[in-house]
């Protein structure tokens, strides 16, 4: 695992024990800048930040609700402030319903907005609006990088994608042969530059042929439905490389595929994580799910509190390999992120 990676997933249990600390902090008053109850005391300063990921249902957005949660506890500690999040995402994968939750949160006040763009076609304008209504706006896990947005916060999904292609092709090893990729929905660029970066690695591995690019409905059976039908018509497929964990978050997903092929996916969830102990899924790669809560409000309240900008417009993280080596150490870190589900 590399360093940062040791960061994501074991530095942040400290700070994830101050989440019921959000919130707490005394009440602050709007209109004078005073607080009634302590004699004209001036009132303590208060962020709100405005958290809009892509799906309630999604475990790598749980993840990130509680890093955003714990950064809300961590710097209202710090600089003796109040950081608030307000969590608004729809129940399943919906653009527009994310354009209206970012139109809600500017009209309400918020002062920032940490975003995962389903579809930066649609959210552009929307998100342009809010910068120039004076939000600050920051992207992470899916870029929308024409809207005026702060910095993009997550991996380098090019970068991924080789990833999950190199580790695919080690597997492979001599047993080389047609590679299908799977991804999910066709608009999101972060879904696109995945794609991209397998193709590219492949290229460097003789032997490996890239049948096609399947995309589907965001949702585990469509996803693993489809990877059945495609294995079922095509039972030369010899790898999958998944730039999405999808048809893993259901059960049985992979009967009819694994036993003919290799399997090395992103995203590390709990389910993901049993395939990978039952050796029907060989490697998954890792993103900072934690840190796209934590990092994104912390960017956010850098720049209003202390006028401190990123160091660059994309800040990319490291990505964390997952194998039967550590499959536990992954485990026991979900059990602590959806401890309250």
């Amino acid at each position: 695992m590399n360093k940062r990676g040791m960061f994501s997933i074991f530095g942040c249990l400290a700070t994830a024990t101050l989440i019921g600390l959000t919130g707490c902090s005394k009440p602050v008053t709007e209109g004078d800048g005073t607080d009634g109850d302590s004699g004209g005391a001036p009132a303590e300063t208060k962020y709100v930040i405005g958290v809009v990921a892509k799906s309630q249902s999604n475990p790598v957005f749980k993840a990130a609700r509680v890093g955003a949660e714990a950064a809300a506890a961590d710097l209202s500690k710090k600089y003796g402030i109040d950081v608030q999040v307000r969590w608004q995402t729809p129940d399943t994968e919906n653009a527009q319903q994310q354009a209206q939750y970012v139109e809600q949160l500017v009209a309400s006040g918020v002062d920032g907005i940490a975003i995962s763009v389903i579809d930066a076609n649609l959210l552009t304008d929307v998100l342009k609006d809010a910068v120039d209504s004076g939000k600050l706006v920051m992207t992470f896990d899916s870029d929308a990088p024409a809207s005026g947005r702060m910095a993009y916060y997550g991996v380098d999904d090019r970068a991924a994608g080789a990833a999950v292609m190199r580790e695919l092709a080690e597997v492979m090893g001599s047993d080389a042969g047609k590679v299908a990729i799977l991804a999910g929905n066709q608009a999101a660029t972060n879904l696109q530059a995945r794609v991209a970066g397998v193709r590219a690695e492949a290229e460097n591995h003789a032997g490996i042929e890239v049948l096609d690019v399947y995309y589907h409905p965001e949702t585990a059976n469509d996803a693993a439905a489809k990877m059945q039908q495609v294995q079922n018509a095509n039972p030369d497929i010899r790898g999958w490389a998944l730039v999405g964990g999808w048809p893993l978050y259901t059960d049985n997903a992979l009967d009819g595929v694994y036993e003919s092929a290799k399997v090395v996916s992103l995203d590390p969830l709990p389910l993901p994580l049993e395939y990978l102990k039952k050796g029907q899924v060989q490697v998954l790669i890792g993103q900072p799910y934690f840190g796209w809560g934590y990092e994104s409000v912390t960017y956010i309240v850098e720049k209003l509190h202390n006028a401190k900008d990123p160091d660059s417009e994309f800040i990319y993280a490291d990505f964390d390999v997952v194998t039967s080596d550590n499959v536990d150490e992954f485990l026991t870190q979900w059990q602590s992120w959806l401890k309250d589900d």
